[in-house]
């Protein structure tokens, strides 16, 4: 069933980007336009089985944004604040509307990802996953999720953890459309709280004294 499903992703991704072109072209124009080169957030992620591959996404973010972030004091590496000076203009829109995912339906056509799975991870959080939150890994990551259809940036880590293995336990077609169809009539949302998630600063403390550790060896 689960390579059927796949198939049908990759298929249902392809006619969405042959459907959508028009709207991926002019997203790809205003970004250029209005924020210079650099039309794509390309960044390595952990696919199934922590496999490392290359996601897309449009870039929502100014170039310096991680110089950035240390200029405004961030303890979460992927945390915002209050009216983040860090989005652009159009990457408000952008996020507020989940435009700036469309590219990851290439991810999907690979083969890479699915429509529908826990939210690729970046590789230095995945390597101090336990093995309880590497339960995540165990299916292709998507677009939109189970986590994301309850709570997105409202959660932080630790609830994702709990609703990502839940999703694998109880995968199905069903959920999968059901997932989708809450996704679609939740697209155009408002902005999201300002959260702060403990287990991002933790890891990223964590990442900051293995590097210490290696200059001072």
């Amino acid at each position: 069933m689960r390579l059927i499903w796949n198939a049908l992703n990759r298929l249902t991704a392809l006619g969405m980007l042959v459907l959508l072109a028009p709207v991926i072209l002019a997203v790809a124009a205003w970004i250029r336009i209005a924020d210079g080169k650099g039309v794509l957030f390309v960044q390595d992620r952990a696919g199934k089985d922590g496999v490392p591959f290359r996601m897309l996404k449009f870039r929502s973010m100014v170039h310096n944004s991680v110089a950035m972030s240390a200029q405004l004091g961030i303890d979460d590496p992927f945390g915002l604040v209050e009216n983040d000076p860090r989005i652009t203009r159009c990457g408000r829109f952008l996020r507020r509307t989940s435009l700036d995912e469309l590219p990851q339906l290439i991810n999907v056509v690979s083969g890479r990802m699915n429509l529908v799975g826990p939210r690729p991870d970046v590789l230095p959080q995945v390597a101090r996953y336990s093995p309880e939150d590497a339960r995540r890994l165990e299916v292709k990551p998507g677009i939109t999720g189970w986590a994301q259809v309850n709570g997105r940036d409202d959660i932080d880590w630790a609830q994702r953890f709990v609703l990502d293995r839940w999703y694998v336990d109880n995968w199905s077609p069903a959920l999968d459309l059901k997932i989708i169809w809450r996704t679609a009539v939740t697209l155009n949302r408002g902005e999201p709280p300002v959260h702060v998630d403990q287990i991002n600063i933790a890891r990223q403390k964590s990442v900051q004294d293995d590097a210490e550790v290696s200059r001072a060896a």
